[in-house]
Parts: C-alpha cells; structure tokens; sequence
C-alpha cells in the first residue's frame, strides 16, 4: 500500500466531505483537486463516488422531511441520463483533457459566486436542461452540485429544505453513479479496499 496516496486520500475525503455536510454540496469540488496530486482522474472519481453514497445514506435519514420531493423528481430523470452518458467519456477519453475541464468548470463555479449579481432564473425546461449538464458533471468529476444548486434555488426558498435538497439530489445521483462506474470498471474491488482503511477518518466529518 502506498502511504502517500492513502494520507492524500484521507485528507481529500475529509475535507470534501466535511465541506459537504456543511452546506449540502461542493464535497467533490473540494476533495478532487486534493486528490490529484496522487490519484488519476478515474481513480479519484470512484473513491469520491463511494463515500458520496454512504454520506448521502447517512444524510437522507436525518434531512428527509424537508427534502422537496416534487423538484427532486424533476432533476433526477434529467441528471440520470447525464450520468448514464458521460461514463463513456470516462472510459475512453484522454485524462489531461478531462482535468483541463474540470479545472475550466472550477473557475467557472467560482466566477460566477464571487461575481455574478443576478440569481440564475431558469424556467421548466432550463431547469431540465441545467439538471442533464449536472448529471454529466456528477458522472465525469461527481462535481453537479452547482449546477442542481442552481435549479433547486429557483423553487426552494427555505435554506433548510434547499440543503435537505441538495442531500436528497446527491443521494439518487449516487446510486445511479456507483452502479454505472463499477459496470463500465472504472470503480472496482480495489477501491473499496483502500477506502475501508479512509472509513474511520470519514466518520469523523460527522462528529
């Protein structure tokens, strides 16, 4: 086992996910870039991706009755097919180009909450829209957590039921993501190895 990659592995996952619990989003946007000064692209994708499921499991339980059941049902068909397509681009694609994207959608994110003075005003059809490009997002960098903030902050003003929202969204997105990686083998029995020894370390977001 490679200490290195395992002390990197335990402090990106610590901090995504403490950022996660937080607010409801951005785990992956914090952990990933961590994560790359030693894991691959792929790699880094499958480790958030497991512990994306059992932080969702574990955060549904307590935020279900304020999650908007009727938004969540409107993005999760959309960010499914988002998901279900881009896990070809992470089989075949170059990885140099993927994280040039990645790091073109990071500034973009941050652009936009440090200087855009207007809420983003999307109808039902933008907001479909917004939830298949947050599926392709979720699936390539598990980083649609913007973009299904975006939609959700057009019919969600209670900030309780926004981020019990979030919770909820992540959650589909999770099941359906770690399915899809571990068929198409970019997620397999090696990641869930090294992720049991990062457990302990995880949990402790929650404390």
């Amino acid at each position: 086992m490679n200490i290195t990659v395992l002390l990197i592995l335990t402090i990106g996952i610590f901090v995504g996910f403490y950022v996660q619990t937080v607010i409801g989003f951005a785990g992956s946007l914090m952990a990933l870039p961590i994560l790359l000064f030693a894991i691959k692209l792929p790699d880094a994708i499958a480790y958030i991706s497991i512990f994306y499921l059992f932080s969702s499991i574990f955060l549904i339980r307590k935020e279900y009755k304020n999650i908007d059941k009727k938004i969540i049902l409107k993005l999760a068909t959309a960010s499914i097919i988002g998901i279900l397509a881009i896990i070809l681009v992470l089989t075949f694609s170059n990885p140099i180009v993927l994280k040039k994207a990645l790091g073109i959608f990071i500034l973009f994110y941050v652009g936009y909450v440090l200087f855009s003075k207007k809420k983003v005003i999307l109808n039902n059809g933008g907001i479909i829209s917004f939830g298949v490009m947050a599926g392709f997002f979720s699936g390539v960098f598990s980083s649609g957590g913007p973009l299904h903030a975006i939609c959700i902050e057009n019919s969600v003003k209670n900030i309780k039921v926004f981020r019990a929202t979030m919770i909820g969204i992540s959650g589909i997105v999770s099941l359906t993501r770690v399915p899809a990686l571990a068929v198409s083998g970019i997620l397999n029995f090696s990641h869930l190895k090294m992720a049991l020894f990062v457990f302990p370390f995880f949990f402790l977001h929650n404390f």
